[in-house]
């Protein structure tokens, strides 16, 4: 704006003539200058002055907008934007319609919790046509454990929508759909993703899964500055690269403990485990495995836990979505939720991650 031409403001053509002669061609020309200097330049008085540098800036300027105006944008671009559903009903209404495109969401929690279970449900749902509620696209897989299973998601599929599976061929076309890597190194993943770009245009991919980012970083050594700055460059390609093609790019996490003495290093920490002998040393805490700068960096995160007898999927991070917990359970059709309604959350604990009833810790140094 600060280059708009002087001669298009609509000022009166007495002034706009002045200007121009004096070779003062853009608004950056004249709001350079003092009042003074343009009442020296142009030869004009103060109160012509002052009505003109007032009508450019005003043109130039930015409009003002309320936080409510903002936010109304915001969630107005989310909606437009679109979202894969999960087809569990109230975390689909919690979530506005499901896992959004053109952002990371991270699903965090302990080994065995359903993070996977989640995954390949997704990766279903992305494959799955139209008429049937899917994106009808094809499916990038990272498998960095080896958990993919074939018959699993088969499995899944079959108890989900027998409509669909017992069309002679589509599961087949269906697994056709979704292609499955298996870095065997940080290395080999980085070079995965940089020929991902053009496959997700090239191959009609709708939807990137990554499961999982804290297996990779965990088995790299080197000093912790230099792995964060490694994890620093992933996050940051994953989240251009959601916003470049649209889709919804799902990265699991793992939780780690964290001993007494170590001290607090972000909010994502988990309640104290010495209540539950399956848990980490009475001292130590779970915390998500891949540390505060890769917190910030995701838009929605979900935490997978186990508390009182029950699991639960937690939204805990979302700039839109209400802090809330659904308990779930996991069948042959994959995760299934116990009630639509979900429970409020209040304070810290939408935060906090139980492990109660599951060893899935990750041990490795926080490198922040």
């Amino acid at each position: 704006m600060a280059n708009k031409l002087i001669s298009q403001m609509g000022l009166p053509k007495s002034i706009a003539n002045i200007f121009a002669a004096r070779n003062i061609i853009t608004a950056k020309d004249a709001l350079s200058l003092t009042e003074l200097e343009l009442m020296e330049l142009l030869d004009v008085g103060l109160a012509e002055v002052t009505n003109a540098v007032t009508h450019i800036s005003e043109i130039v300027s930015p409009p003002y907008q309320t936080v409510l105006s903002l936010l109304e944008q915001r969630v107005q671009n989310e909606y437009l934007a679109g979202h894969l559903p999960t087809q569990l009903k109230g975390l689909d209404a919690a979530l506005f319609g499901g896992i959004p495109f053109g952002v990371v969401t991270e699903l965090v929690g302990p080994a065995g919790i359903g993070k996977t279970q989640f995954c390949l449900k997704l990766a279903l749902l992305a494959s799955l046509p139209f008429t049937y509620g899917g994106l009808n696209g094809h499916v990038i897989y990272i498998d960095t454990e080896s958990k993919f299973s074939s018959r699993r998601m088969i499995e899944i599929g079959v108890n989900s929508f027998p409509e669909v599976f017992h069309i002679e061929g589509m599961a087949q076309e269906m697994a056709g759909r979704i292609l499955v890597l298996r870095p065997a190194s940080l290395a080999e993943f980085t070079e995965s993703l940089q020929q991902l770009k053009v496959s997700v245009l090239q191959h009609q991919v709708k939807l990137l899964i990554v499961d999982s980012m804290a297996a990779l970083i965990s088995g790299e050594s080197g000093q912790g500055h230099v792995r964060q700055q490694s994890l620093g460059w992933h996050i940051s390609f994953l989240k251009s690269l959601a916003e470049f093609s649209r889709i919804p790019v799902v990265v699991t996490n793992q939780v780690r403990s964290q001993s007494g003495d170590e001290g607090p290093q972000y909010t994502f920490q988990v309640q104290s485990a010495r209540d539950n002998p399956e848990c980490p040393t009475s001292d130590s805490h779970l915390v998500a495995a891949l540390g505060i700068h890769w917190a910030h960096a995701v838009s929605v995160r979900l935490v997978f836990e186990s508390r009182s007898g029950l699991r639960f999927i937690k939204l805990a991070k979302s700039s839109t979505s209400p802090p809330v917990a659904f308990p779930f359970n996991i069948t042959s059709a994959g995760i299934s939720l116990l009630n639509d309604e979900g429970m409020e959350i209040k304070g810290p604990e939408i935060t906090t991650i139980h492990c109660q009833g599951h060893v899935g810790i990750l041990n490795f140094v926080n490198d922040e």
